[in-house]
């Protein structure tokens, strides 16, 4: 790893938004693929992550160092506007974070690395109910649906947008990928999703697998 993203990856976990923001125009200029500084985004936030579970650090450094991801992640979507092209993505994604869990750690990341492989991702933010869910994706003719929870006790709300999803006829339309810290690949075959990503670089892996086991590509 270059001294760059070294440099980048530390002023992610210190939640440093201004001067990541310098560090990432330098890195840009010097021609860094867009690939390796989301990399080193993703890792940065999987480090802190690591140390809000061994109580190391507080909710307060999480959310400083979600506003330096969000900072340098817009300076990306020029980058990954050129490298879509202008045709129309094929697939589109809603992402959310279930109802009664407003926690929206990581959705950032998530979608911005499905946009990397050319998927196009809207965002409905946290505490989002079954309802709103169904409603966006037939309004947006969504194909994949992303179901985030961060607590334990929001888990079952992922299974009643999936119930929901086959109450309005369209649940075989529709590919479901599930996350968030307390869920599990046990839990994701559980309530019947298509399948679970652990974090924000292998998702669009995983998406890639799903897409082609239903041969939808």
């Amino acid at each position: 790893m270059s001294e760059s993203l070294k440099l980048i990856e530390q002023l992610i976990v210190k939640g440093e938004d201004e001067l990541i923001v310098e560090e990432m125009e330098k890195a840009i200029r010097a021609g860094i693929e867009v690939h390796d500084l989301l990399t080193t985004l993703n890792d940065g936030m999987l480090a802190l992550s690591q140390q809000y579970d061994r109580r190391e650090v507080g909710l307060p450094d999480l959310i400083l160092a979600a506003d330096a991801f969000k900072a340098a992640a817009e300076l990306l979507k020029p980058l990954l506007d050129a490298k879509r092209g202008t045709d129309k993505a094929l697939w589109k994604m809603v992402i959310g974070t279930v109802q009664y869990d407003i926690h929206n750690l990581g959705q950032d990341l998530v979608r911005t690395m499905m946009e990397v492989e050319g998927i196009e991702c809207i965002s409905l933010g946290s505490d989002v109910s079954a309802d709103t869910f169904v409603k966006k994706v037939i309004e947006l003719d969504a194909n994949i649906i992303g179901l985030s929870a961060l607590l334990t006790a929001t888990m079952p709300q992922q299974k009643n947008v999936i119930d929901a999803l086959t109450e309005a006829g369209i649940r075989e339309k529709v590919v479901v990928m599930v996350g968030g810290a307390p869920v599990s690949q046990a839990w994701a075959t559980k309530i019947g999703a298509d399948g679970y990503a652990e974090d924000a670089i292998k998702a669009p892996k995983v998406l890639k697998q799903i897409l082609l086991s239903k041969g939808w590509m």
